[in-house]
């Protein structure tokens, strides 16, 4: 199989049923591309190429006697129903999202809860907005003028009338 005047070697060609002799590495390189291509669609469960037969790789997987079944079946592959209407598994999933009656009841219920926030505690959008700024407890009682400790009480004091009036949603 190996020539030893100029060191070549010899890939089999599927296609045309021929042995072609190539330069070593050459050979070598397409041997690591046929190898790391078929450990790969092995690994998936898509190659059942027996280990004697490695040397009929040509990564044609779709052509390939050894090529598994289930490569076609992407989510959005179509193919024809019994009718003859096209259809992909993509159009057999269920939507998931929310509806618009729960977007629009959640917005109402947020907007109820930060309405009730800000008669409790008319300080509570720029404490948010500092806390979003990534500023500490200390920082943020020192910028709205108040003590840290009473700035803690307080919040404490929102949270459990908001828990006490909102008790699905804390």
């Amino acid at each position: 199989m190996q020539n030893k005047d100029n060191k070549s070697k010899r890939i089999y060609l599927k296609a045309t049923r021929d042995w072609v002799e190539v330069p070593e590495d050459y050979y070598k390189d397409h041997n690591r591309y046929c190898n790391t291509f078929r450990k790969r669609r092995q690994s998936h469960g898509r190659c059942a190429c027996p280990k004697n037969k490695f040397w009929l790789c040509d990564v044609d997987c779709y052509n390939c006697e050894f090529h598994r079944a289930g490569d076609m079946l992407s989510i959005d592959y179509t193919t024809e129903n019994k009718d003859g209407d096209l259809f992909s598994m993509l159009d057999k999933l269920a939507d998931t999202s929310a509806s618009i009656e729960e977007v629009v009841t959640d917005q109402i219920m947020l907007d109820m809860l930060f309405q009730r926030l800000a008669d409790i505690m008319p300080e509570a959008r720029s404490i948010g907005k500092l806390r979003m700024e990534g500023l500490s407890d200390s920082e943020i009682a020192d910028r709205i003028g108040v003590p840290r400790t009473t700035f803690l009480s307080r919040l404490k004091k929102a949270k459990g009338i908001l828990q006490r009036e909102y008790p699905d949603l804390f």
